[in-house]
């Protein structure tokens, strides 16, 4: 294999929040607390305070969700390590996607425990565990339902409606067919689609199937999943949804931290409601809204006065489930953690909460990006090779990327560079003659000089095109290598499906990535087979 590294100011495909963040840009260091470095760790730990009996509820709701999971020895020893003082935990999350979704949430999970292990030889007094949070109170159903396999959109049907979480899996039988189907009988593939079949089809809910497939990739690594949707978890959330219940705090605070943004260039990610919670019953989610002294849940029938709501608060606190505004709250307030590992998409949110998390007083983790991976398999390292293509050009948009390949590779010189600097300074020497004659001659010189240097960029694009038809072959080949490699002019890592991957290498995949991927580095991996 081959590894790669790029800036991220050198990838187009990345936003500019994104490249900002990443790259230390000084107009956002007001909207979160730690540098991403590895040195300040050691201000985040001094910060974080985690009482001991948050540490035994924590490991009992653990225990009681690894129960009848084939856990390796490193996760339930993991488990047990918070309860002891000096542990952390390291922390990415996403929603469960089917089959994983796309790459980037397996890159996700991989830096998770990278940084857990690198963190462990620099503080060797303190222990880390590294959690993925599993978003299965999620109701966007469409986000999750699908994935991308060998060019084929595969999509999970159904309406139950509700928590992503809570489904049923006999409506998966079709999709984990034909999932099957198209991963063939090679060895690897053989494997992942037995391992499909033995979680997804007979687990008591989609989140049990996530866990358990998640469970069989990373257990090996010592990760823990973790299901937050508990009434032992959420009784600890009770102050603070109680809050949101009656003040409505976090949307003032909140709105003005994005003002604060968009006037430093940055644009809203989160839109933040009078009250952030969610309300579940059977097969819905439903948002929490109080109209005059009533709460209603939306899409029910519903209706709560303020002492019966805050009654059901403390009686079923399983009930209310947080919004994207105060999951993040939720997450720091359970767990020992120290960081959260999310994309460029998470992180821009997370900008939005600094001062709501100093307003109930809970510390602000470090922020770090995930890392982000190219793999182009050896199909497509052979034809880069004969195209003579170099990585870094393949970042370039297609348009570009084939109109230098002609002009590369013709023994006709096709730029008329020369000849229009030229034009431009004869059109120079009649500029200066006819303002002598008459000033007003300048708009109509101007004008034709503009006329002319478009007729020589037309002849330039009838040249081009010309040439390239002289490169037919080689120029569809590398289109067919941006589609593959950039599906629909986006990331590979946001489009392909890990099984993609897993079927044709095996744990070679995994333990690739897992000796080149340091979350620190920020930087771009291309791997190269």
């Amino acid at each position: 294999m081959k590894i790669t590294t790029f800036d991220f100011k050198d990838i187009p495909q990345f936003s500019d929040t994104d490249k900002a963040y990443t790259l230390g840009d000084k107009s956002l260091r007001p909207f979160y607390e730690h540098d991403v470095t590895l040195e300040a760790f050691e201000q985040v730990i001094a910060k974080k305070h985690f009482e001991e009996s948050k540490r035994q509820i924590l490991v009992a709701e653990l225990e009681q969700q690894y129960e009848g999971v084939a856990a390796s020895q490193a996760t339930l020893e993991n488990i047990q390590k918070l309860k002891a003082a000096n542990c952390y935990t390291i922390i990415t999350a996403h929603q469960p996607n089917l089959f994983t979704g796309p790459l980037y949430s397996i890159y996700k999970i991989i830096s998770t425990i990278n940084l857990v292990e690198t963190l462990s030889q620099k503080y060797p007094e303190q222990q880390f565990v590294p959690v993925f949070w599993t978003g299965g109170e999620d109701h966007d159903f469409e986000e999750v339902n699908h994935l991308n396999l060998f060019g084929n959109r595969l999509t999970w049907e159904d309406k139950q409606g509700g928590s992503v979480g809570q489904y049923s899996v006999d409506s998966l039988r079709s999709v984990l067919d034909q999932t099957k189907e198209i991963l063939g009988n090679g060895e690897h593939a053989k494997v992942v689609a037995e391992k499909l079949e033995a979680f997804y089809s007979n687990a008591s809910t989609y989140s049990e199937a996530v866990k358990h497939f998640l469970n069989w990739i990373f257990g090996r690594y010592g990760l823990v999943i973790a299901n937050a949707g508990t009434a032992g978890f959420k009784r600890q959330m009770i102050p603070l949804f109680k809050d949101e219940l009656l003040h409505q705090s976090s949307k003032e605070i909140i709105a003005q931290t994005i003002e604060n943004l968009e006037a430093a260039g940055y644009q809203q990610q989160a839109h933040a409601r009078d009250i952030n919670l969610f309300y579940l019953s059977p097969n819905k989610r439903s948002r929490i809204v109080k109209e005059g002294d009533q709460y209603e849940v939306l899409e029910t029938n519903l209706r709560f006065s303020e002492a019966e709501i805050l009654e059901e608060l403390k009686v079923n606190p399983q009930n209310f489930s947080p919004n994207v505004v105060l999951r993040p709250l939720f997450q720091e307030s359970i767990f020992p953690n120290l960081a959260y590992i999310g994309g460029g998409g998470e992180i821009a949110y997370w900008l939005e909460r600094k001062t709501q998390f100093e307003h109930y007083q809970v510390p602000f983790p470090m922020l770090i990006r995930r890392c982000s991976v190219m793999w182009i398999p050896k199909g497509m390292t052979k034809l880069m090779t004969k195209l003579n293509l170099q990585t870094d050009q393949l970042f370039e948009g297609t348009h570009q990327l084939l109109k230098q390949y002609v002009l590369d590779n013709t023994e006709e010189e096709l730029s008329l560079n020369q000849e229009l600097e030229a034009l431009n300074g004869i059109f120079e020497q009649i500029l200066v003659k006819a303002k002598r004659v008459d000033p007003a001659l300048e708009p109509g010189v101007l004008g034709q000089q503009k006329q002319m240097q478009k007729a020589v960029e037309n002849i330039e694009q009838r040249l081009i095109r010309s040439e390239k038809k002289k490169n037919e072959t080689s120029l569809q080949q590398i289109e067919k290598l941006k589609d593959n490699l950039f599906p629909n002019n986006g990331l590979q890592e946001r489009y392909d499906n890990f099984l993609a991957f897993y079927s044709r290498y095996g744990n070679v995949f995994l333990d690739t990535l897992k000796a080149n991927l340091d979350v620190l580095d920020k930087k771009m991996v291309v791997i190269e087979d």
